[in-house]
């Protein structure tokens, strides 16, 4: 890869990945402002506040709406792509997120908790549109292919943390302020917008798809520097010959493929297990975990900030470790240390009456949670997945993985809530077993993917 080229990638997966991250964690810090301007308003409309139950319902709507978003969003991206191309889809992805900002920035001066929910499902929808054309990995072959696989789980994670940071009190963490908190993402979209127009559109796209040869090649010439791109124009024709007369499946002829049975069953397990692991319950929800846990209210915002820190940290450790140990250690270890963290936080918060030192080792088992879904779980599958399936699947499959995704992610979001008023303590072995699982399956079905074909991955699940 060039320098321009291996640099257009990374910035068009930094804008969307860090905006993906940012609104996972951007209703955490500002979660009981939001509840007393919903309360609020449902007193000044009906005359009467809301109880406990359905402003907790309310609330988890607004958190796990997200995922629906991404939801529509995933399914939506190929026809967007196909229609305005890959610079004009993050383009008009991008004013989105404007728009969302906008509704989530008046939503209080117009006494309108509607527009905060409609905010956050419209960034979902721009999140689920760029988190699958972040995904894609390089071909087979090249030695950066894992570690620009994970870059965008690295995004997420500065995402992640720069929500924490912009939520501390001396910020915008006040209450006057969770508003422009929310709306914050309009920053990094229109940074986005405006450098996404510095860059000519995709090559392979405009020759692939479009057939266009004359824009290719001068996005080329931009691209790598050179006036002399006709081998790499020739390498593209020759893929455009051989795409056309590849027949692409659909989702339906993939699930009834029977020799992709085992490979289509281990992108559900791990697109799945990636989000029912408890990880979404946690970036969601971490201050109110860390309130049950003992934490004093005053220490709550720097303790999530640091957690924020070390997940950087552990994204990076697998980013640059990927290529040498493999997809499989990173991903079984990853699974194993969140399902013992989680089982770790249910002692922790069953002895703490007893032993009040426990609450210091809950904060341990969530960062051990958050690092061990860093180093695997948070990039793997997404990579995984590409390499388990030749080109005329991948698209059926990506689809699978990704509806199944944020299914999950709004599953946990909406019910976790309600699990830890039923469940208490206890809930979290739920994430324990679910993490356990996932890491036993992998070792005893999924193969190692580094550095092998499709060929040689489809063999050993023959």
């Amino acid at each position: 890869l060039t320098f321009p080229l291996l640099s257009v990638t990374l910035l068009v997966s930094f804008g969307s990945s860090m905006l993906y991250g940012y609104n996972l964690a951007v209703v955490n810090s500002p979660a009981e402002h939001i509840k007393a301007f919903y309360n609020a308003t449902w007193s000044q409309r009906y005359g009467q506040g809301l109880g406990p139950a359905p402003l907790t319902l309310l609330y988890a709507l607004t958190v796990s709406i997200f995922a629906l978003g991404g939801l529509g969003g995933s399914l939506l991206v190929g026809l967007l792509v196909e229609r305005y191309g890959r610079n004009g889809a993050l383009s008009r992805s991008a004013l989105l997120v404007l728009l969302a900002g906008g509704f989530m920035g008046f939503s209080r001066a117009l006494g309108s908790p509607e527009m905060v929910i409609i905010g956050r499902s419209i960034t979902g929808i721009h999140s689920g549109g760029c988190s699958l054309r972040c995904a894609q990995p390089l071909p087979h072959g090249s030695n950066l292919r894992g570690f620009l696989g994970l870059m965008p789980s690295i995004f997420i994670c500065l995402g992640v943390f720069s929500a924490q940071v912009l939520g501390l009190p001396e910020l915008l963490g006040k209450d006057r302020f969770w508003p422009l908190f929310l709306s914050v993402v309009v920053v990094p979209a229109s940074l986005q917008l405006l450098l996404l127009h510095c860059f000519p559109e995709s090559p392979r796209y405009l020759l692939i798809e479009r057939n266009d040869v004359c824009g290719a090649t001068k996005a080329l010439q931009r691209f790598l520097g050179s006036p002399d791109v006709q081998d790499v124009i020739e390498e593209m024709q020759e893929e455009q010959r051989s795409l056309s007369s590849m027949e692409m499946a659909s989702v339906w002829q993939l699930l009834r493929e029977r020799s992709l049975r085992w490979q289509t069953l281990s992108v559900a397990v791990l697109n799945a297990g990636m989000q029912l692991s408890g990880i979404d319950a946690i970036w969601f929800y971490t201050n109110t975990i860390f309130e049950n846990a003992g934490i004093p209210v005053s220490q709550i915002p720097y303790t999530t900030m640091g957690t924020g820190a070390i997940e950087v940290v552990a994204g990076l450790i697998g980013c640059f470790t990927i290529e040498r140990v493999g997809r499989r250690p990173l991903i079984i270890t990853g699974f194993c240390a969140m399902g013992v963290c989680s089982a770790g936080i249910t002692i922790s918060l069953l002895l703490q009456a007893a032993l009040p030192w426990m609450r210091y080792v809950s904060v341990a088992c969530v960062v051990g949670i958050i690092a061990g879904f860093c180093m695997g779980p948070a990039g793997v599958p997404f990579l995984v997945t590409a390499e388990l399936f030749m080109q005329s699947h991948r698209p059926a499959a990506y689809i699978v993985g990704g509806s199944l995704n944020w299914l999950c992610n709004f599953t946990v979001g909406f019910i976790f809530p309600f699990l830890q008023m039923s469940a208490g303590a206890f809930c979290y072995l739920v994430f324990c077993g679910v993490c356990l699982l996932v890491a036993l399956y992998v070792y005893l079905v999924i193969p190692e993917t580094k550095n092998k074909t499709f060929m040689e991955i489809s063999h050993i699940f023959a």
